[in-house]
């Protein structure tokens, strides 16, 4: 097989799979993982699939990301309940990471009364609104200020991290497909998420049903691969049957 017929073949098994890992295209192709990586950046330049982290990913279904002051007030009574409920999750003194996003905010919101908390956020809104509370001690990731998403990220932040174990991350997602999994739209996001995933004991998705079935750049986590959900009653049957069989705890806050 040339390298013309090849790439052209691993656009359309990605195209059908929706996603694939070097590592396995590598062993169907029976080719080097190297020359894979440079089939995959071959095509992403082309603009007719994805490079993710590992991978590549299908054009199909990719949302445009959209900036914190359009999306912030979308679904807002929907990621007020799933705020109220994942926060009853919290108990006092424990450690915990907020991501950046529109709905941990709502997280935030319902934790000002709560004892003795050691929060970490990349977050400058949620940080914003934590400092309501004399009661929660805030901790930055730092980095570089990413003034769309109001979101710290870069080396610096995740070096920091690395130094930390938390009890319990809330992470918030551009896109949750079954086949993509979690995903956003910035790489140094997604990596930085990966560093909060690694450091904490336990892993709660806050996303309300509108990410369901949307695939973002890069990926966060693999589909399951995380320990509670917290969304709302629009989660499609197919997701809520997935989850369960992987042993997800699904929490439906406006049931």
């Amino acid at each position: 097989m040339s390298t013309v017929e090849r790439r052209e073949a691993i656009v359309r098994l990605v195209s059908d799979k929706g996603q694939a890992r070097v590592e396995d295209l590598a062993d169907h192709f029976k080719v080097s993982t190297v020359t894979i990586r440079n089939d995959l950046n071959y095509l992403d330049n082309k603009g007719v699939l994805l490079r993710s982290h590992g991978g590549a990913m299908s054009t199909g279904g990719l949302t445009k990301e959209v900036s914190f002051q359009d999306k912030g007030g979308v679904n807002a009574s929907r990621k007020a309940a799933i705020g109220e409920a994942a926060a009853r999750l919290v108990n006092d003194g424990e450690s915990i990471i907020l991501d950046s996003g529109t709905t941990t905010p709502y997280v935030a919101k319902n934790l000002l009364d709560r004892k003795h908390l050691v929060i970490m956020t990349n977050g400058l809104n949620v940080a914003v609104e934590l400092a309501k509370s004399h009661d929660i001690e805030i901790m930055m990731t730092g980095g570089t200020l990413r003034k769309k998403s109001y979101s710290f990220y870069g080396a610096q932040a995740e070096d920091a991290l690395r130094n930390f174990r938390f009890d319990k991350l809330f992470l918030g997602v551009d896109g949750f497909d079954l086949v993509a999994g979690l995903t956003t739209h910035f790489d140094r996001e997604a990596s930085l998420n990966r560093v909060m995933c690694d450091i904490s004991s336990e892993i709660i998705l806050v996303a309300d049903s509108s990410k369901f079935g949307k695939k973002g750049y890069h990926l966060i986590r693999s589909f399951g691969a995380f320990n509670t959900l917290v969304t709302d009653k629009g989660i499609p049957a197919d997701y809520l049957a997935g989850l369960q069989r992987q042993g997800v705890r699904v929490i439906i806050a406006d049931e």
